[in-house]
Formats: structure tokens, sequence, C-alpha cells
């Protein structure tokens, strides 16, 4: 069809002659005796003109001394026309000088099938993007879940011996005497322990040792001294730690365990690394995570690490509005911030409102900077995150005379513009 034509429907027909006929020739009866049956304005070459009708395709199959075949009529007129014409190419009954009888086999609508392969592409990109998207609180939970669950039990070397899955990446280990006393550290909570099976120490183990802290937990029993004399002959060993007299290390108790390695969790050298048990570094996963989700609350345009002395967070207390604030500041300007505080807490995004106190803008705060222009007539900006320099300056230029975040940067206010935190009007965060 011509560029300007959308296609509605299609029309497809079958049809058999009896002789052979060429492509041309059902065409030309098409067009031949369909012309003024109908009246001059459903011509088809009238109708194709107007790009009402597309290019008709036919096929043709000939044996013996007949022809058989189909034929698809792209149309874009209203559904009526389309019947029409498909019922009067049904009343040709001659193609050339031979007897021709064509039946409709059916009107497909084109838009419906379109709608089709639309919702069905739909429902595969709404399912990839739900595939790959977790929400933030999965997340925690999945965090929660790992940090509280006991390491794997795993084998290591030719000998198999028992040992948790941390003493791979771990830089200090723990060396017990049997498989059931790695298991029991496992559920205190380490999981670099590994048995070494006896008084007789494989080689794989002190391979495994090399240019690591190492600490014996053996049990409190003359078998523990013995192998103690062969673990020196063999590793270095940095600590000795014993069960209680008489007990062996699987009859300690996760907490009894807890107590006797707290002397190893002191490193005896500076440079060694203080250890930990297994669980630990999903704490320091978990601490660099809400480091960073902080760091997000300042605009990216303007992020410095602030000074070593303001990096640590004073602890959360119920805050009174200071004088000055109470004096300063209108109770409409201090009511606007209290009711605006619980939509934006968490959410790292920030409000314009205008000097009725009505909602002007609302972006993340990674874009307010480059934002606060087109929020004409914005007189208070309360953010989620720090009131650094550059957003007093963006905010100072775009007429906004009340600035509110968690905290503030050193700051050198310009003009008249006033600056609080939450703590000064009263509301912990």
């Amino acid at each position: 069809m011509p560029s300007t034509g959308i296609v509605k429907y299609h029309v497809k027909l079958k049809f058999e002659v009896d002789g052979l006929v060429e492509k041309a020739d059902i065409i030309g009866a098409i067009f031949g005796q369909t012309e003024g049956l109908l009246g001059p304005e459903m011509n088809l070459n009238e109708l194709q003109k107007v790009s009402k009708v597309g290019r008709i395709e036919v096929n043709v199959d000939t044996k013996g001394n007949m022809a058989k075949g189909d034929a698809l009529i792209p149309m874009s007129t209203d559904i009526s026309t389309a019947a029409l014409i498909a019922a009067a190419i049904e009343s040709i009954d001659k193609v050339g000088p031979f007897q021709a009888k064509f039946n409709l086999v059916g009107i497909d609508d084109i838009r419906a099938i379109k709608k089709k392969v639309i919702v069905d592409r739909a429902k595969k990109i709404v399912q990839d993007w739900a595939t790959r998207t977790i929400s933030e609180g999965e997340e925690m939970l999945k965090d929660v879940y790992d940090a509280s669950k006991p390491g794997k039990l795993t084998s290591f070397g030719k000998a198999q011996l028992a040992c948790g899955t941390g003493v791979f990446d771990s830089d200090w280990i723990i060396l017990v005497e049997g498989r059931a006393d790695v298991i029991n550290l496992l559920r205190a909570g380490f999981d670099n322990a590994i048995a070494i099976e006896g008084a007789r120490i494989d080689e794989t183990v002190t391979k495994l040792t090399e240019g690591k802290r190492v600490v014996a937990f053996l049990d409190g029993d003359r078998a523990g001294d013995l192998i103690l004399k062969e673990l020196h002959g063999l590793v270095k060993i940095d600590k000795v730690l014993r069960a209680p007299p008489g007990r062996e290390v699987e009859e300690c108790t996760p907490i009894e365990i807890a107590e006797i390695l707290k002397d190893a969790l002191v490193p005896e050298a500076p440079q060694q690394q203080q250890p930990q048990p297994a669980h630990a570094h999903h704490d320091r996963d978990r601490d660099r995570r809400h480091s960073r989700r902080d760091r997000e609350r300042e605009p990216r345009d303007e992020y410095r690490a602030p000074p070593p002395s303001q990096q640590h967070e004073p602890v959360a207390v119920p805050a009174q509005p200071s004088k000055e604030v109470i004096a300063e500041d209108s109770p409409e300007i201090l009511t606007a911030i209290r009711d605006v505080y619980p939509q934006i807490n968490e959410t790292l995004e920030a409000v314009v409102l205008d000097g009725s106190m009505n909602k002007l803008l609302k972006v993340p705060v990674s874009e307010v900077i480059k934002r606060l222009d087109s929020a004409e007539g914005g007189k208070l900006l309360v953010i989620d995150g720090i009131v650094t320099q550059r957003l007093v300056d963006a905010a100072d230029k775009a007429g906004i005379e009340y600035v509110v975040g968690h905290r503030t940067t050193d700051l050198k206010k310009p003009g008249d513009i006033r600056i609080r935190t939450f703590g000064d009007i009263g509301i912990s965060n």
C-alpha cells in the first residue's frame, strides 16, 4: 500500500479455475469484473488511488488443466466496505474464457492482531523487569538472614579434612581436633575452623596456614597435649586455647566458645588484622551500605567527605525547638515543615513549597540543584539529605528563603536565606 495507508483488514479468498491461468489473469478478473458493480466510488482502482486498498497478493498452483490458489487484499476501509468488496469478488464466475469460483476464507482484523502482539510484548517486558528487580526490603531481609545463619561445613585437601567455608578467605585459621569440633564452632558463628583429624598432621594443613594467623583450639585433656606438641613441630602457632579441663571442644556451648575465643580476637602484633566471627563480614557490608546511603542524601553535585571530627553521627534523641527558631520562624513555616517531613524522610527526595505552603516541586535529592530554577515562586525547600554550600547558593539564586535538611556542612550562607535542620524545629531524626 502507499505509505499514507494504514491496513485495518486482510480479505482472504481462495479460487478454482477450469483452465491454465496466471497471476495477471486472476488480478485482471478481480479488477475487471467488480468494476462498476458497486458504483464508481467502490471501484478497486479508485480505492487504491486513495490508499483504501493495497497491493493484491495472488498465489496460483496449476495441476493438469486446472488452476487453484489464494488471494489476499489489504484494506483500510471500514468493515462494511471490506465485506462488500469480498462479496463482489465472490460473484466472479469467469477468468478469461474459463469457468471460475471464488470463496471468502475470512477477514482478519489486523489491529486486533497487533494489539495481541503489543500485549504479549508488554507482558514479557514486565516479566523481565520483575525478575531483575529486587526491592530494598527484600535485600534487607536477605542481609539479616545471611548474618544470622551459620556457615556451611565443607572439606579441604586430599585427606578431605572437615572445615568451615571461611578457611579459604579468612586471614586467620582455627585448628581443632575433629569434625564435631568444626560443627560446634559453626554453631557459635566461627566458620574458619579446620579439623586436623588426629595426632598426625596432614601436610595440606601446613600449606593452608601459610601467611595466616593460626589459633590452636584443643580439648582440655591428655590427647590435646599430645596434639599440641605435634602441631608445634609443623605449624607456627600464634595462639593456643584449650577447652575447660577434662572437657572437649565439641561439648562446649556457643557462649563458652565465644568466651574462650575472645582472646584470639585481639591480634598480638599491630600489623595483624583483628579476626572476627564468621558473620562479622556481613555487619561490615551493612555498615558500608548504610554509609553509602547516607552519602546519597547529599546532592551529588556537591558531595565532600566531612572532616574526621564530623564523621561520628550523634545518637538520635528527642529534639526540642530552639528558642532562636521559635522567635524567627512563623508557626506557618514550622507547621509546613512538620507536615512535609514524614512524606520525604528516608525517600532521598526534596520538596519545594510556595509562600502559601503549597507544593511546587518534588524531585530526587540528586536532581534538586538543577531543578530549582523551575520552581518559580518557591519559598521553602525541605530536603531528605545534607544542606551543602552549593545547594544553599542554588536555593538563594532561585529565590528560596528557607532551606531545611537533616544536617549541614560548613556554610557561608548568602543574603537573608535561613538554614535549619529538623532537630532545630523539634523533629528527631
